[in-house]
């Protein structure tokens, strides 16, 4: 179904029910977070912001993140994230008995498989296995080690229980959901054929064993070392006998975090932009999350833009503009059209000077709206400031700065209603999502104070001017 919403939308349709970020927060029945979404949408940020307002309501949260930027760490004033959570100062409950707490970490993939290792073996045979070269590179990069290692460091933070709260920060794009297919894949390759193979020699053992591999396995062994190389496949062989043992554990508890995630106490949030390609993309998380049962708690729609003069067209400020500019037939306060002349008291009556939009940055508009509007009122009106032959600058009349105001506000209210149009797409296929539209800030979120005011956003859960 997510393919359709390439396709033009219908306007005006119901309102979605609204997300109730704060009570999703302040429920104790909450245990687990997931923030999942396409590329550049705000996932980090949102993640980190839910974790500043849910430590500030009383709440023990760490912040699981698997994007390797550094955003997160920047936004929470630490300089580097490690495997190992860190608390993060300057966040503290706000409640009577001040228990709130956060903390946040980088998910490291090699760290999180040694980890599970030197956890699982004697120290002889975990020695053997770190050293082994076909372990090191599959620890460092594997194909699905990444989401499979994610699975495990989160089964790992909730078996601990020292946070009451775990959020989850996943990678972009639709591998975000990899880790649900983490305890199948791992499934798959253990008991597939090439492993079998490869376990058969040490599962039977001594000269029995010996025999098998000469006799029943030449031909392929043969093969294998002309495809990998004779010193690889002996790195394999070593290594698939050392993890013999553990393999059973792997699957066991990759299962247990698959049914964690299906469990009352974890909720999912897919974060969008407010553009075709994320919400299509959001379309695509949310079916897959109902085709698996994991409970789905809304969308975050991050970065949406309102306006506080949504009485005035788009049209209606175009033709306002057009007249001041060309000095025509302006609206006159009787509803008659009457000559525009050149004195400063013949402004129109029923026509804002500007767009008064009272979003969050107090300004026109956003110049970092992701939208491609330039929403400066210097580049609206530059063109008339230009140097006179002389050399002095040309005077810029208060009817030419109200025409590239309005302008502005005409290009304001587009984006409106093309983000508008977009959510309605998302709604008509699954009118049952409750929906969270964060208004966007005026710039990037760098410290506590953008976390907190995007948290703000996220409870209030409707965009700026609505």
């Amino acid at each position: 179904m997510s393919e359709n919403l390439g396709s033009a939308g219908t306007m005006g349709l119901d309102t979605p029910p609204r997300l109730a970020v704060d009570a999703l927060l302040d429920d104790a029945g909450t245990r687990i977070i997931v923030c999942c979404g396409s590329g550049g949408v705000g996932k980090t940020t949102t993640a980190a912001a839910l974790g500043v307002r849910a430590a500030e309501r009383g709440r023990k949260v760490v912040v699981l993140t698997i994007d390797p930027a550094r955003r997160l760490a920047q936004s929470l004033g630490i300089d580097s994230l490690d495997n190992t959570p860190r608390r993060v100062a300057g966040v503290a409950g706000d409640d009577s008995a001040g228990t709130g707490e956060l903390h946040a970490m980088m998910l490291d993939m090699k760290r999180t498989f040694d980890e599970i290792v030197e956890g699982h073996a004697d120290a002889e045979r975990a020695q053997a296995i770190l050293e082994n070269p076909f372990y090191q590179s599959l620890s460092a990069g594997f194909a699905g080690t990444q989401e499979y290692m994610a699975m495990e460091k989160l089964g790992q933070l909730r078996a601990r229980d020292d946070w009451d709260l775990i959020i989850v920060d996943t990678p972009p794009s639709r591998s975000a959901l990899d880790f649900l297919d983490a305890p199948k894949r791992l499934g798959s390759f253990l008991d597939g054929k090439f492993i079998r193979v490869l376990m058969a020699p040490a599962k039977v053992g001594g000269r029995a064993g010996m025999k098998f591999l000469n006799v029943g396995m030449s031909m392929m062994t043969g093969t294998l070392s002309k495809l990998m190389g004779a010193s690889l496949l002996k790195d394999v062989q070593t290594f698939v006998a050392a993890m013999d043992t553990m393999f059973g554990g792997f699957r066991t508890r990759a299962d247990a975090t698959y049914r964690l995630l299906q469990a009352p106490g974890t909720a999912f949030l897919v974060v969008a932009a407010p553009e075709e390609d994320a919400v299509r993309e959001a379309a695509y998380f949310v079916e897959r999350l109902a085709a698996e049962r994991m409970p789905l708690a809304g969308l975050v729609l991050n970065r949406v833009h309102g306006s506080g003069a949504d009485q005035l067209s788009a049209e209606r400020a175009l033709a306002a503009a057009e007249n001041l500019e060309e000095g025509g037939i302006v609206d006159q306060e009787s509803g008659k059209a009457g000559d525009r002349g050149s004195g400063a008291d013949d402004s129109p009556t029923d026509v804002p000077a500007a767009d008064s939009t009272s979003d969050e940055s107090g300004t026109a508009g956003n110049s970092t709206d992701g939208n491609g509007t330039t929403d400066d009122a210097d580049s609206a009106d530059g063109a008339h400031g230009t140097d006179d032959a002389d050399g002095t600058a040309g005077a810029i009349t208060a009817d030419e700065i109200t025409a590239g105001l309005l302008r502005l506000h005409a290009e304001r209210m587009q984006v409106i209603a093309r983000e508008q149009r977009t959510r309605d797409r998302f709604t008509s296929l699954h009118p049952e999502v409750a929906v969270a539209e964060v208004a966007a800030l005026p710039g990037d979120v760098h410290d506590l104070a953008g976390l907190r005011a995007i948290g703000e956003r996220l409870a209030a859960g409707v965009p700026a001017g609505a």
